[in-house]
């Protein structure tokens, strides 16, 4: 197939396509033509609205295959983290809509079973879908449903332990279930490890692995014990040609490596497999990120994530951005601290670009540890280089933390382990949705025993806290930043480490107090400014730390002020909770002001940009100043007599 790099917009097989049924009326060399016309059609919608490009058209010729010869919605078909499902979108009725994709009110980047029945299950997080696909199949067996169950993973998310446990489990029951392994060689960053290398050995095993296949097909026609035997056979001329694979070891019935691209030859697999498997198929493709589109395939990242582009030449359409972004504010002062301190070492699963860490890699090739997609080992592996002497930085999303949890109580937390954690992407993302907000790491960090907890306000406070956290060999310590460019403050030569446990204040006022934890803090400053035209005078804090807190300043707050308003970029049960802890505990509640917690609504926020997604969220300044305003009036505090302490708190 030649690589496009001028798409046209010529495509009168998929004008006709209104759902997958009619691929299965389509003869072979129109299915050809099928999925070229698709890879034309879905570089011009990405190109419109951005999105993950080159995971999908990695994936073309595989989608038009298993659509053409499973019968889907019945048969369910699981895209593991769905990124590389917008072909598969545009073959399911959702081809004019996409012309909505990741922005408000329009289609997920992701699949989501609200948006479609051939969604059959929601993703966004890598390596569920063999465990999903093996749900639906037990299902089956006890009557609940009748269809297959096909399961597209790759090779970057089967380095998760999770997609190990799904196999294990898998090979084990023995339920029919196919999985689809789409080998590209990387994930966002380059596939690294064992598993890695496995699949490269098994690729220059091709023809002994084809005669595998041909044996296996042969044998599951015979009669017994005839099929006993030969599978003996098999297996025996498997180990003599070193040819056996993992995937066999764990009870899978391995097929490949098979050409990704090869629709004929795909189309061939999978009627073969689906017409005689009898338990659980790996069918190993291999696929090019970006295939088709010169652009896409000569990028470093393949076109993973792109904003609109031009699809002729491939130009992406950026604007200058006014500020660095939060994430090369990192990189560049732990770089810094690094170059001071050798036992500063930076670890990240699989996310090397997106936490910063290839900057780091650069610089300290030798001290920086990309363990693929498994962030509870990066964890925990984090842990013993602390154990060890070490200062490790655990640079990892928010989202992708959460998968963590019981590594950081265990062996961090437990331990009393100075771990520094990275929490990039707190807070609202915009376009990848709910799935990928950081909501939840103030709540679930704050909890824990001996851990200290920051949020940087803007990126020089970023810098100030990568330095804190190198200098806290005391236990554990995480900082959290939003995704996006800073508020463009002027940047510290070097950081300056903080006072544990000490915030700051920004405005002083007398009325109403705004405590931020985050990069809200703006906002407070600006709804402080929407309360000054009304009469009212506000002080505005940056809080800092959510744990410990501040106790000296939030009592100067609370005994100054007829109301405190707390704001944080994080679900209930932060911040805001922990200054209502600490001021019901000492008394302060009881009938002298007003308090409000504002925090993210308690349901997840649909995909949008990250303003539109805080205004919704009632977190933007008109807010803020409307909800100090209501808090006076809930308490019965005259507007304007600020001073009249009588009634207790609503």
């Amino acid at each position: 197939m030649g690589i496009a790099t001028k798409p046209e917009h010529s495509t009168p097989i998929l004008d006709r396509i209104k759902s997958p049924e009619a691929l299965r009326q389509m003869s072979d060399a129109d299915l050809v033509r099928l999925a070229d016309e698709l890879r034309r059609d879905t570089i011009a919608k990405v190109a419109a609205t951005g999105g993950h490009l080159g995971s999908t058209l990695g994936v073309v010729e595989l989608t038009v295959a298993i659509h053409a010869v499973f019968d889907t919605p019945r048969d369910k078909l699981i895209w593991d983290v769905g990124h590389q499902a917008y072909a598969h979108k545009i073959l399911t009725g959702r081809r004019e809509a996409m012309a909505t994709l990741r922005q408000d009110g329009g289609l997920s980047g992701f699949t989501k079973r609200a948006e479609s029945e051939y969604d059959p299950f929601g993703a966004a997080h890598s390596s569920t879908s063999i465990s999903a696909g093996l749900g639906f199949a037990t299902a089956r067996s006890f009557g609940f449903g009748d269809g297959d169950a096909i399961a597209v993973i790759g090779d970057g998310a089967m380095s998760a332990g999770m997609a190990y446990e799904a196999m294990n489990n898998a090979g084990t029951m023995g339920k029919r279930l196919f999985v689809i392994l789409n080998d590209n060689e990387m994930s966002i960053s380059p596939s690294v490890g064992a598993f890695s290398k496995h699949l490269s050995a098994l690729c220059t095993q091709a023809p002994a692995i084809g005669m595998d296949v041909m044996m296996r097909k042969a044998a599951s026609m015979l009669p017994e014990p005839f099929k006993t035997g030969a599978a003996r056979a098999r297996q025996a001329v498997g180990a003599l040609a070193g040819t056996s694979s993992l995937f066999e070891h764990m009870g899978f019935s391995y097929i490949g490596p098979v050409d990704g691209h090869d629709l004929p030859q795909l189309l061939a697999i999978l009627r073969t497999v689906r017409n005689v498997a009898d338990g659980p198929v790996l069918i190993h493709a291999i696929t090019r990120k970006g295939a088709g589109y010169a652009p896409a395939e000569n990028s470093a990242d393949k076109y993973h994530g792109v904003g609109s582009f031009d699809a002729e030449t491939g130009a992406l359409s950026k604007s200058k951005p006014s500020a660095p972004a939060y994430t090369k504010v990192f990189a560049k002062a732990l770089c810094d601290e690094a170059d001071r301190d050798p036992g500063v070492v930076a670890i990240t699963a699989a996310m090397a670009s997106g936490t910063g860490l290839d900057v780091f890699s650069q610089a300290h090739p030798e001290r920086m540890f990309d363990v693929g997609i498994a962030e509870q080992h990066a964890v925990t592996f984090a842990a013993g280089l602390a154990a060890a002497g070490m200062k490790p930085f655990c640079a990892i999303y928010s989202t992708f933390l959460q998968r963590a949890y019981d590594q950081i109580v265990h062996d961090v937390a437990i331990q009393g382990l100075p771990v520094r954690f990275a929490i990039d992407r707190a807070g609202l993302v915009g376009a990848d949705g709910p799935t990928h907000a950081g909501a939840f790491d103030v709540a679930y960090l704050s909890n824990l025993p001996g851990f200290t907890v920051m949020a940087a306000a803007d990126e020089a406070e970023l810098v100030h806290m990568v330095a804190t956290a190198t200098a806290h060999d005391s236990g554990p310590i995480a900082f959290r930043y939003p995704r996006g460019e800073g508020t463009g403050v002027a940047l510290p030569e070097r950081g300056t480490p903080i006072p544990i446990g000490k915030g700051r204040v920004i405005r002083e006022g007398r009325d109403i107090a705004f405590l931020s934890f985050g990069t809200r803090l703006g906002e407070c400053e600006k709804a402080a400014d929407i309360l000054a035209a009304r009469g009212l005078s506000a002080t505005v804090a940056d809080a800092r730390f959510a744990k410990p807190l501040d106790i000296e300043l939030i009592e100067r707050l609370a005994s100054s002020h007829d109301a405190l308003i707390t704001v944080e970029e994080g679900a209930g049960g932060g911040f805001g909770a922990r200054v209502l802890e600490h001021l019901a505990a000492a008394g302060r509640l009881d009938g002298s002001f007003a308090i409000r917690t504002l925090t993210l609504p308690d349901h997840f926020e649909a995909h949008a940009s990250p303003s539109v997604m805080y205004e919704r969220s009632g977190l933007a300044a008109p807010h803020l100043a409307d909800a100090a305003i209501a808090s006076l009036e809930g308490n019965q505090i005259e507007i304007g007599h600020p001073k009249s302490r009588l009634f207790a708190i609503t």
